[in-house]
């Protein structure tokens, strides 16, 4: 094996304390990358593989503010809300970790490759608890999430459907005392019936983005730069559907305008890349529109610090 990988046995010095805190911690850990990371605060960030722009948006939020804070964001590595939460910490010039259902020293899935090199390739890691070379396996992502739930302090939920997998590391989270943060979702939408179940269990919501901040400040001590900033004027169509992705005839319905109407609109916005149609033929905000707003406030970011860091 090259210079970069390793075996981590419970007496290593690289192995993360968080980790005991689990009924049964591993004896080993396969390592690719930068062992120390792993004894700096983390914080966890899962989804739905078949995310939503929503779910994606909120995830890649997840990640910059991750970076920002300097925390090293965990997840699975998966398609999705995982990726897309992953990447974009480390696009914020942050850290990432991928804890891997496979050998640490293979890609699964093939499409987050980009995600696992660059996690090792920027003082990051990819970890498994399978030997080297391990395929991925129904039975291998179970012990995973357990890794997942424990290397942090909190977890972080995007977005998540009912029943999902997601669950199981949240209620591993919670046993082990992580604190567990989800991000609400319409009621009408099946890809957020499963966060808006965490949060009627006792999950602490995180219902915008300075309440991310906020809940990171008192659970990790650290502040995030911010600033306050004016909201992008969106028309009435783009405003109902990021409060809930609608076909054009319940958009109309809604809206009380003329159906023909409303697809005219749909489509000058789908051209415009702010609209995007989804499988089941609702129409959804894209990404690039839904990240708007914090894109505005990151570039006007510069030297300002949390007022609340003062308190």
């Amino acid at each position: 094996m090259s210079s970069d990988t390793y075996v981590i046995e419970r007496e290593s010095e690289y192995y993360p304390e968080s980790l005991l805190d689990l009924p049964k911690p591993p004896e080993l850990i396969y390592l690719k990358g930068n062992p120390e990371v792993l004894s700096r605060d983390c914080i966890s960030a899962i989804g739905a593989r078949k995310s939503t722009p929503y779910g994606e948006a909120v995830s890649e939020l997840v990640g910059r503010v991750a970076a920002d804070c300097e925390l090293v964001l965990v997840s699975g590595g998966a398609m999705g809300c995982d990726y897309a939460a992953g990447i974009a910490a480390l696009n914020a010039g942050g850290t990432s970790v991928v804890v891997a259902g496979c050998g640490a020293d293979r890609v699964y899935p093939s499409s987050s490759r980009e995600l696992f090199e660059r996690c090792i390739a920027t003082g990051g890691a990819v970890v498994s608890l399978e030997k080297w070379g391990t395929p991925p396996a129904k039975h291998t992502f179970p012990k995973r999430n357990h890794i997942i739930a424990a290397l942090s302090k909190a977890v972080v939920i995007a977005e998540a459907g009912l029943p999902s997998g997601t669950f199981q590391t949240a209620t591993v989270a919670s046993e082990i005392g992580r604190d567990i943060l989800c991000v609400p979702g319409s009621i009408f939408s099946p890809s957020s019936r499963g966060t808006n179940a965490l949060i009627e269990d006792g999950a602490a919501i995180v219902p915008d983005e300075e309440a991310l901040e906020v809940l990171i400040s008192l659970i990790y001590k650290r502040p995030r730069l911010v600033i306050e900033g004016s909201d992008p004027v969106h028309g009435r169509v783009i405003s109902a559907l990021i409060a809930d992705p609608m076909r054009p005839e319940d958009l109309a319905r809604k809206l009380g305008c003329n159906v023909l109407t409303v697809l005219r609109t749909l489509a000058d916005n789908e051209s415009a890349g702010l609209v995007v149609r989804l499988a089941d033929g609702r129409y959804s905000p894209t990404k690039t529109l839904l990240l708007k707003r914090d894109d505005t406030k990151r570039r006007a970011r510069l030297g300002v610090i949390a007022e609340r860091s003062k308190t």
